[in-house]
């Protein structure tokens, strides 16, 4: 799976180029936001929600950059998948 990105969006065309799934992630404060996860109704249930998520993961590893969550599914899918925490920012004060 080929997605594309840039520094608030991960995606995934179609072979026209249409956008068919992303997870968008604008920055606030200096943390990335996760605020929406969608995929197209043809594509659910295979799995790309989480694949966009564990790309998410491996770009802010790999930028050094901390994520707070507001998108239910992403909550859900860090509830499930333990040991992405270093992603995390420390949003209570």
């Amino acid at each position: 799976m080929d997605f594309k990105e840039n520094s608030e969006k991960i995606w995934l065309e179609n072979e026209e180029g249409k956008v068919v799934a992303y997870v968008e992630f604008p920055e606030i404060n200096g943390v990335a936001n996760v605020m929406h996860t969608v995929v197209d109704k043809s594509l659910r249930g295979q799995g790309i929600a989480g694949k966009l998520l564990t790309a998410l993961v491996e770009k802010m590893e790999k930028e050094g950059r901390k994520l707070e969550l507001t998108c239910s599914y992403a909550i859900d899918w860090f509830e499930k998948n333990k040991g992405h925490e270093n992603v995390l920012a420390d949003t209570k004060k």
